[in-house]
């Protein structure tokens, strides 16, 4: 049997054992492979970097579900890593359901890298209430108004952080991780009702229909699926934030190396199906 019909013929188990050995090595030893910083991704570091340490808290809102953590996940641990190295002070809810799931898993995997920071006086986790457009207007009145108490169940006074807190006035920075269509309520009222400055870390499959907010002004900066994530995972380690493992960058690596293979299984595959068929017409066996 020739070259072209051994390949025709090849099992898929082959493939599928190629594919899997494509992903998993990058994971067990990252290549580091690389990657361009892109302005709207520098723009959200250069964002939450003009905040005062220990000024006006940065506002993160995990608005999504675990399908999407491996695209979101590592932009809030960058994130947390940022605030809490450089005495950034952090509030963090959701309005999506979920989000609040992720937000806590989120603080319990960075936590133990920061022994000191402290619940109500480094940040504060305010869970989840019900009714989107209602809580993200309720916040530009008073943030007590939709979030009496944090999400452990102690009031709003009784932390230190948020004494001096009573609106978007003072808070420097949203930052929504979205895996759905929240970010059009925030910049709909917290940006355009109330002028607050806002950036976005979103899956790559919807990114494409936040570009237009971000090249009107109405988003400060946005991180686009893994790519961004690795980007802002880049940008922290530069400034000297951390020396964690890059979870997004290692995604990166893996998903290109299995994109390149699976590029080059479709070529071989596409040459010898027209060399089966050239020889099929001649008549003639299948040559190597």
């Amino acid at each position: 049997m020739r070259f072209w019909e051994k390949v025709m013929k090849l099992d898929r188990r082959w493939i599928f054992l190629l594919i899997g050995l494509a992903v998993l090595i990058p994971f067990l030893k990252p290549l580091k492979l690389p990657l361009t910083i892109t302005k709207p991704a520098k723009d959200v570091f250069d964002a939450v970097e003009n905040i005062p340490p220990e000024g006006p808290p940065l506002l993160i809102a995990t608005d999504y579900a675990p399908s999407t953590a491996p695209e979101l996940d590592p932009m809030l641990y960058a994130l947390l890593r940022q605030c809490f190295t450089s005495k950034r002070r952090v509030i963090l809810l959701a309005l999506y359901p979920q989000g609040a799931g992720m937000a806590q898993a989120g603080l319990d995997f960075i936590l133990p890298e920061f022994p000191e920071a402290k619940s109500g006086v480094d940040y504060v986790f305010l869970g989840y209430q019900p009714g989107i457009q209602a809580i993200v207007m309720y916040i530009g009145e008073d943030v007590r108004l939709a979030f009496p108490t944090d999400a452990y169940g102690i009031p709003l006074d009784s932390l230190p952080m948020m004494k001096n807190i009573r609106n978007y006035d003072d808070i420097a920075l949203i930052i929504d991780l979205a895996g759905s269509s929240i970010p059009i309520t925030w910049v709909t009222y917290a940006v355009a009702r109330y002028g607050e400055l806002m950036a976005v870390g979103v899956t790559a499959v919807s990114a494409a229909q936040y570009y237009p907010y971000l090249d009107s002004g109405q988003f400060v900066g946005m991180l686009g699926g893994l790519k961004g994530a690795a980007e802002y995972e880049k940008l922290i380690k530069q400034k000297g934030y951390t020396k964690a493992r890059e979870i997004a960058t290692i995604g990166m690596d893996a998903q290109s190396i299995a994109h390149l293979v699976i590029l080059f299984l479709i070529i071989i595959g596409n040459i010898a199906f027209f060399a089966s068929k050239s020889h099929k017409k001649k008549g003639g066996p299948i040559g190597s």
